[in-house]
């Protein structure tokens, strides 16, 4: 493994996840990892080299050219801001702006989000590792100023037309989301573009939100600054199975007359303040006011076990809820599978990986495409050649969670999977519904769900150890 240190290059990690995901695509790159070099990163790499914070660490298993290549792709994203150099911010405080994206390990996290807050920033906090404490004093310290804290672990927002972390491009509209779930937001975004409604706002808030440990702080927040949004109509919620006191107290939030509808997904149907679905696809066409798109009438064979393979853990979770217990469904995005890698929504190896060597075992394969910046460039296009031979001789099903106006393309995705003989269901709840007619029911306990119902945001990507260490000035 060839690494070498970039001196003083701070880059955020979604830019470093990008970087590594091109540099994997090149022949004769087994491996490629981009991150930070701070002590936490070293420290789990178990790798000894003289890099500090601020500085960019590459590592390659393949040809140095590559690490070349990397850096060359880390300096070309800079030049739109070497540009203006002269006229950039030093500080927080200098900064003419209203929101601050913190993307920092978490032990810096906490006291620039602090500071954010002092300079009266909405903060949209990617990162992780942030004590239950510390965010329930940021949020507090947020909702008296008034203001947002999006995170920790938030994924995914959108402010004024502008996503932040991984958003899918969706037309404007007037349903504002409050969302604990990051790929839950971009399914219920998605599914709000597709029905005409539109989306006004998305508001992330970090996956413990709702818990009772949080008590919904950020939720209120973010309610009462949808109310009073004069292009937001309905309030749509989005979670995980929350704490049913949380839930019960937002009712004391003034809506301002405007309707609230929630998508907690798995609710068992317990009493709430407003009107509640159990899944993404349910609370989305309700806030919409459209009837949910027909199931796909597939004539598949049936019978086998089910492999499902998510990128999206709210994604992973609204099948599990919909086939029931002893179904294979893996949500890849959890800690296990991401430890030396990016997000499966940025990496696609893993998952191919175990495409070729579970798929085959599998009576069924269901699966999420997930688009939207700082997703895979092609994920269709990538999957395809191992799903083609899937398909020969067992269903394959996924959903395509995106728009025709992703980098991407949702209409070319889909195309890409039909190609390959893959059934392409129009949501992610239907997916499920189609590949529940395949297998039927199961009753083994023993096959009981890898999935983890915790926030689905990204984690960042890790270095693997290595040697032949080279520092660039």
């Amino acid at each position: 493994m060839n690494v070498r240190v970039v001196r003083n290059r701070y880059v955020d990690s979604v830019r470093l996840m990008k970087v590594a995901a091109d540099a994997r695509s090149r022949d004769g790159i087994a491996a490629f990892e981009a991150v930070m070099g701070t002590p936490a990163n070293l420290a789990a790499l178990g790798l000894e080299c003289d890099a500090g914070p601020a500085d960019v660490v590459l590592a390659v298993d393949g040809p140095e050219e590559a690490l070349d290549a990397a850096e060359a792709a880390l300096s070309a994203a800079d030049e739109p801001a070497a540009a203006s150099a002269a006229a950039a911010p030093r500080s927080l405080a200098a900064a003419e702006a209203n929101v601050a994206l913190i993307s920092v390990p978490g032990e810096y996290a906490v006291l620039e989000a602090h500071r954010a807050l002092t300079c009266g920033m909405h903060v949209f906090l990617f990162s992780d590792h942030v004590g239950v404490d510390d965010e329930v004093a940021l949020k507090r310290r947020g909702a008296e100023r008034g203001l947002l804290v999006m995170g920790p672990e938030c994924g995914t927002a959108m402010l004024g037309g502008v996503g932040l972390g991984f958003a899918n491009a969706v037309r404007r509209g007037s349903v504002g989301i409050v969302a604990a779930a990051g790929t839950g937001a971009q399914e219920a975004s998605v599914l709000l573009d597709r029905a005409g409604a539109g989306v006004s706002e998305i508001v992330g808030v970090g996956g413990r939100d709702l818990s009772a440990n949080v008590g919904g702080i950020m939720f209120r927040q973010g309610m009462e600054l949808l109310a009073a949004d004069d292009g937001t109509d309905t309030i749509l919620l989005v979670s995980k199975p929350p704490d049913p006191d949380a839930v019960a107290a937002l009712g004391d939030v003034d809506a301002r007359g405007k309707r609230v509808v929630a998508a907690f997904v798995g609710w068992d149907g317990g009493a709430a303040p407003f009107e509640v679905h159990p899944t993404l696809e349910a609370g989305a066409h309700a806030a919409a006011g459209a009837e949910p798109p027909p199931d796909e009438d597939a004539d598949l064979p049936h019978g086998g076990d089910l492999l499902g393979l998510f990128s999206g853990g709210s994604l992973a979770y609204e099948a599990q809820t919909i086939l029931g217990p002893g179904h294979r469904i893996l949500d890849l995005g959890e800690e296990e599978y991401t430890q030396g890698r990016p997000h499966p929504m940025v990496d696609l190896e893993l998952r191919r990986r175990m495409l070729r060597e579970d798929g085959p075992r599998a009576g069924c394969v269901l699966l999420d495409v997930v688009l939207g910046h700082g997703s895979h460039p092609d994920p269709a296009g990538e999957l395809a050649p191992t799903l083609a031979e899937l398909a020969r001789d067992r269903p394959v099903i996924a959903h395509v969670c995106g728009t025709d106006e992703d980098p991407q393309g949702a209409a070319r995705q889909e195309a890409a999977l039909r190609e390959a003989g893959v059934v392409v269901a129009p949501t992610n709840a239907a997916a499920a519904r189609l590949a529940r007619r395949v297998v039927g029911p199961r009753d083994d306990a023993r096959r009981s769900p890898v999935v983890a119902p915790g926030d689905d945001t990204r984690r960042r990507p890790v270095v693997a150890p290595g040697d032949d260490v080279e520092a660039r000035p």
